[in-house]
């Protein structure tokens, strides 16, 4: 397939633990115009194992070593040939078998940016709750003034306006992404309040939360700048608040 019409990507490092549902979520999708890229930082686990063993159609695997997961993606970028590319860590999943049907729908329009909701699972695949920032019915990028309104693996940029990653920044690097391909995106195409992304919540960001959000303030204060940025941070904090309740409460 020389030019399928969705990429996907999972980026892997010793990822076996996790990668199961993933896999699996990606071969039952009824929509099959696409190609998997599966870009491992050279486990020395089962992960390519698994991935070979999954057998799913025009799957390309390159393990190597990197510099951590936002190299690999840009790698992973330089090697991708569909018009539209997914990002799909290691561990979260397409929510149901039609999610690349929905989008395939929404990439109809030729918008630039196609994008979705995301559900909350725990390690026992269990649907724990949404995403406590809701995706926007219309997107621009004044709307990651807000935050990262919408999930990385539920944001689907087209191939023609993606950059790389920006690897000063080691746990946001994607909320800078996005607001990148938001500033070339001519248009934006909601696919529907129904989950497309299910996220595991002991991702990479997850365990570096603290890190992650000062990188983000760097990224809005630069972006959106400093005055503004301050003062909406003010705006956050009951926010961040009710999140840290209810995160504390899914541990229980």
């Amino acid at each position: 397939m020389s030019n399928p019409l969705f990429t996907i990507i999972t980026v892997t490092y010793n990822a076996a633990t996790v990668i199961a549902p993933t896999l699996k979520s990606v071969l039952a999708q009824t929509f099959t115009d696409y190609e998997y890229v599966v870009a491992d930082g050279a486990s020395t686990d089962d992960t390519v194992a698994l991935v070979e063993a999954a057998h799913i159609a025009n799957t390309h695997i390159v393990s190597e070593p990197d510099k951590g997961l936002y190299d690999a993606m840009n790698k992973a970028i330089a090697r991708a040939k569909g018009s539209y590319l997914i990002f799909l860590n290691a561990g979260d999943a397409f929510a149901s078998s039609n999610v690349l049907r929905r989008l395939a729908v929404a990439a109809e329009s030729d918008a630039d940016i196609l994008y979705g909701q995301t559900q909350l699972v725990n390690a026992d695949r269990e649907v724990v709750g949404m995403r406590h920032l809701t995706a926007p019915a219309e997107l621009d990028v004044d709307s990651f003034r807000n935050g990262m309104v919408v999930c990385h693996q539920a944001f689907v940029a087209k191939r023609s306006i993606v950059e790389n990653y920006n690897l000063n920044y080691r746990f946001s690097a994607d909320y800078e992404w996005c607001i990148r391909c938001l500033q070339k995106s001519k248009a934006n195409a909601y696919v529907g309040d129904t989950p497309i992304i299910s996220f595991l919540t002991d991702g990479l960001t997850d365990k570096h939360h603290k890190a992650s959000l000062r990188e983000r303030y760097k990224i809005m204060s630069d972006y959106f700048g400093s005055i503004d940025t301050f003062f909406m941070h003010i705006k956050f904090l009951p926010r961040y608040l009710r999140e840290k309740v209810r995160k504390s409460m899914r541990k229980k």
